[in-house]
């Protein structure tokens, strides 16, 4: 049977449409995308090549699912966030992508492999909000796993994934920034001691703004100040997570409390229960750390985002009163030890 004929096109970055077949220059450095050549699977894809300062790249048509005369060009480049994109259905074998473990496995240095773990989840984690039901959050929970148990293993890599610095608006990326950030602290913390599951806080640490699926996208990435009606939408979120996670039946006592609490603060001025101090477990003032600062060094369209320092400095002289200050310390030596 003679081989397909290939109908490689270059294209202008704006043209780009879910379905197509991009190729890319090669080298982990050159692009944001974990291949090279691959298929174009959601609207986050292309909104990456935006970001990414990419121009034009090429098309192969014979490989791509979608004609080559319907390739019109993008409507609009900035997507719902929490939508499901085309119409595509994620099944519970598709959540995990196959390139995390294939880095985790890999003996590629640990920069390179830090990037591509944290790339792959990013991707595990959208797939999963796009489609969070049961059997996927059962499914994601198990790619989370994996990362776990590498991260505590790996300390050389684990040093990497502390200071990879890609942040964008998305909450998918949020939530893997978080269970990375939360899963070293935990490992500072816990680590030898036998004590504490390691796997299931990972879980809840990836996991902690499920409920966000539940709140419409135009609350979560608004510019300006929220009005009481949409801050009170908002705070319903940490209850929403943990409804999601029972209805899977894959809530457990580390995640119910890192779902439920991460957004409570010592001095009671959290939500959605305004607990303070003895009353918020450490696994949730772990997380609560963690999601600061990574909204901190976020860049989002209405602030500037700090660099990891700035951020901390900031943290310890206008916000301590929010986090326990011992394990504010700790979490600090991440990024200075």
């Amino acid at each position: 049977m003679p081989e397909q004929e290939s109908k490689v096109q270059i294209i202008e970055i704006r043209d780009l449409k879910v379905g197509m077949y991009v190729i890319l220059p090669s080298g982990w450095f050159s692009h944001p995308f974990l291949k090279s050549q691959f298929r174009i699977e959601s609207p986050r894809e292309i909104q990456k090549f935006f970001e990414s300062g990419i121009q034009e790249v090429q098309v192969d048509f014979s490989r791509s699912e979608i004609a080559e005369n319907n390739s019109t060009p993008q409507a609009e480049s900035g997507q719902d966030e929490m939508k499901q994109p085309g119409g595509v259905k994620w099944e519970p074998e598709q959540i995990v992508p196959r390139e995390l473990s294939e880095a985790i496995l890999s003996d590629i240095p640990p920069g390179e492999k830090a990037k591509a773990i944290k790339e792959s989840s990013i991707l595990m984690m959208q797939r999963l909000l796009e489609e969070p039901s049961a059997a996927n959050i059962k499914a994601a929970k198990q790619g989370i796993f994996e990362t776990v148990d590498f991260i505590i293993s790996d300390d050389k890599t684990s040093s990497y994934l502390a200071n990879i610095t890609h942040h964008d608006m998305y909450t998918y990326t949020h939530s893997v920034n978080v269970g990375i950030l939360s899963i070293l602290l935990a490992k500072r913390l816990y680590k030898g001691t036998g004590k504490h599951n390691m796997r299931e806080l990972g879980a809840g640490f990836f996991l902690h703004d499920l409920g966000k699926v539940s709140v419409n996208s135009s609350i979560i990435n608004k510019q300006g100040k929220l009005t009481d009606e949409e801050w009170a939408i908002m705070k319903k979120h940490p209850e929403a997570g943990a409804a999601l996670l029972a209805g899977a039946n894959e809530i457990s006592e580390e995640s119910a409390v890192i779902v439920l609490q991460h957004h409570e603060r010592e001095d009671g001025t959290g939500y959605p229960c305004g607990i303070k101090a003895g009353e918020i477990h450490p696994y949730a003032r772990i997380c609560s750390i963690a999601d600061v600062f990574d909204a901190l060094t976020a860049e989002r369209s209405y602030k500037k985002k700090l660099k990891p320092i700035a951020a901390l400095r900031l943290m310890r002289d206008e916000m301590l009163n929010h986090f326990q200050r011992d394990l504010f310390e700790n979490f600090a030596r991440i990024f200075i030890a």
